[in-house]
C-alpha cells in the first residue's frame, strides 16, 4: 500500500477496501473528534472523495471511498507531500516546516498553519482550498498540544498513516 492508502486505510474499519460514511464517522470518533464534527466531516469527506475514487462512471449513492483509488482524490492547494500516485515526497514534507515553522522548526502554530494554507492556495481552486483547509484545521484541532502547537511528528504521522492508530490507542488507554 502507498502511504496515502495507509492514511485512508485507518478509516476502513472492516478492512474491505471501502470506506462508507459510517466508517469515516467511526474513525473520527476513535481519534477523538466530537459527534457533530465527525458527522459533518463524514458527509463532507465521503461526499467529496467517494465519487472521485469510484471505479467506472456510475457513482454509488452510498458514496464509499475506494482505498485502492484514494490517489484520485488528491486535490490542489495542498502541500504536495503526496505525489499523484499517493507516494510520500519527503522534500515536500520538509518544506512545510522549512517555509512555515518560524517559531520552532519542529512545530506549527495556528498562525503559521493559516499562513501555510494561504501560501499553498491555487487561484480558482475552491474545492482544493476548502479540502485542504478542512483537513489541516481538523488535524490541528485533534493534535495541537496544550500550548496550541502542531508537532512535526504528528504531521509526519498523517502522511505515513501511523497518526490515527496512535490517537486511537491513546484515547482507548484513557477510557
Amino acid at each position: 500500500m502507498t502511504p496515502l492508502q495507509k492514511h485512508a486505510d485507518f478509516f476502513d474499519r472492516n478492512k474491505d477496501g471501502l470506506i462508507y460514511p459510517s466508517e469515516t464517522y467511526q474513525g473520527l470518533r476513535a481519534i477523538g473528534c466530537g459527534i457533530a464534527l465527525s458527522t459533518a466531516a463524514a458527509v463532507f469527506i465521503n461526499g467529496f472523495l467517494g465519487p472521485l475514487t469510484q471505479p467506472g462512471k456510475l457513482a454509488s449513492p452510498l458514496v464509499p471511498i475506494y482505498v485502492s483509488n484514494i490517489h484520485k482524490g488528491i486535490h490542489g492547494s495542498d502541500t504536495g507531500a503526496y505525489d499523484a500516485e499517493g507516494r510520500f515526497v519527503p522534500e515536500k514534507f520538509e518544506a512545510i516546516f522549512e517555509k512555515h515553522a518560524r517559531t520552532n522548526q519542529t512545530v506549527l502554530t495556528s498562525e503559521e498553519l493559516m499562513d501555510m494554507l494561504e501560501a499553498n492556495r491555487i487561484p480558482d481552486d475552491n474545492a482544493g482550498r476548502i479540502a485542504s483547509s478542512v483537513e489541516w484545521r481538523m488535524l490541528y484541532h485533534v493534535c495541537k498540544d496544550k500550548d496550541g502547537l502542531l508537532s512535526k511528528e504528528d504531521v509526519r504521522g498523517v502522511y505515513d498513516g501511523s497518526l490515527f492508530y496512535r490517537l486511537e490507542n491513546k484515547k482507548a488507554s484513557h477510557l
